[in-house]
């Protein structure tokens, strides 16, 4: 007999309809009051239903279906515009349905399928529409495009007292109790965060890196999250400035200055070779540009993948590229080489060699036993003061 009523009252509900084709019968399934009412039936026959049975599976998922209904008619897409900017966010609308995103003002599951959405094209900040005009944080990337610089101090933590017992962000009252809410601390700014502002996301924090060469990933709130995965790529850490004794105690790090160093050296034999330009040998470097720019600053990426043994690896490689172009491939590069003038004997020279030594006033090269083993000055600086003195005499 309740499978007898239940039945009817499928039927009745227009269930077995489709009601994302136009709906056929008495059902009508664009009136809101209609589509409400039918969720409400729908509910109660869910419970009176045997438990598990195919018929309530098959009632939930029409459920469903009514709802995503009954929300695509009260909040339609075409009303939200695809670009928003507020407090220097630029706020895309998303297309995607079927991906499950969180939002990062409400911290509630945002459901593709029947809610309008948005990112932050700058930071990623992910957001419900209807969350956008509540937040009050900045996007995080003009942080990084006006200061780009690390906090280089170790979890330097204030109190909690001294901010008031509240969350550093939000304000919201906070304990370490959980009562209201639980304080949680960010480990790269030291300070403390409620639930909705720190997620438990962990992150390596630049600090630990180059004080203890530690990459341990480290709880950090949301918004420190954001800035140091914005952050990771930009070499802004001069490490013989912040930390010298670093290198006494991580060999690769010497093996990636030497590297660095001998790449500096090899650049202006490719600025100045048509071949080495057409094939464009620097663009190997492109997604470290500072590299063939400096040899002194990292990105906190450089120094994860030090760590790891793939930078090493990687650069090793390129620089076995460059060498082999500028030594044996290239015509033009072969005869910018050095002979030693102090032996006169051996290979042709070059400043990257690891056996030579560069005259550090007009960049000759030498081996470097010839180098160090002769108290006289360098041949070509001698040569290049007589000539100068003999100038001088002819325009007296």
């Amino acid at each position: 007999c309740l499978e007898t009523h239940s039945s009817d009252r499928t039927m009745d509900l227009g269930l077995a309809e489709d009601h994302f084709s136009r709906p056929m019968g008495s059902f009508v399934a664009s009136d809101i009051e209609q589509l409400k009412l039918a969720i409400e039936e729908c509910k109660k026959l869910i419970l009176e239903l045997p438990e598990h049975s195919e018929r309530q599976k098959d009632t939930v998922v029409k459920l469903i279906h009514l709802r995503l209904k009954l929300q695509e008619l009260k909040d339609p897409e075409e009303d939200e515009p695809n670009l928003r900017i507020l407090l220097e966010h630029r706020f895309s609308k998303e297309k995607s349905k079927s991906v499950k995103q969180t939002c990062d003002k409400c911290s509630t599951i945002i459901w593709g399928l029947i809610q309008t959405w948005y990112t932050c094209t700058g930071c990623y900040y992910r957001c419900h529409s209807k969350c956008m005009n509540m937040i009050t944080k900045p996007c995080v990337r003009s942080k990084v495009s006006h200061q780009s610089e690390y906090e280089l101090s170790i979890c330097p933590e204030i109190g909690l007292d001294r901010q008031d017992y509240r969350c550093a962000e939000c304000r919201t009252p906070i304990s370490l109790r959980g009562v209201p809410s639980e304080a949680r601390q960010c480990d790269y700014t030291g300070q403390y965060y409620c639930s909705t502002c720190h997620w438990n996301d962990t992150a390596i924090v630049p600090a630990r890196v180059i004080h203890n060469w530690e990459f341990e990933p480290r709880k950090v709130c949301r918004s420190s999250m954001r800035y140091l995965a914005l952050m990771i790529p930009r070499p802004v850490l001069k490490l013989k400035e912040i930390n010298p004794l670093l290198f006494n105690f991580v060999e690769e790090l010497v093996e990636i200055r030497k590297l660095r160093q001998d790449i500096l050296l090899m650049k202006p034999y490719f600025i100045t070779c048509k071949e080495a330009m057409e094939a464009r040998l620097l663009l190997q470097l492109q997604d470290r540009q500072h590299f063939v720019e400096n040899d002194d600053m990292y990105s906190l990426q450089d120094l994860i993948d030090i760590s790891s043994g793939r930078l090493s690896c990687s650069l090793t490689e390129i620089h076995t590229t460059f060498a082999k172009h500028i030594k044996l491939d290239c015509e033009r590069c072969q005869a910018k080489g050095f002979v030693c003038e102090l032996c006169k004997e051996g290979d042709i020279l070059f400043p990257f060699d690891s056996h030579t030594s560069v005259c550090h006033e007009c960049s000759a090269v030498f081996h470097r036993d010839c180098y160090y083993d002769n108290s006289t000055t360098c041949p070509r600086c001698a040569r290049m003061t007589e000539r100068k003195q003999d100038d001088d005499v002819k325009d007296a």
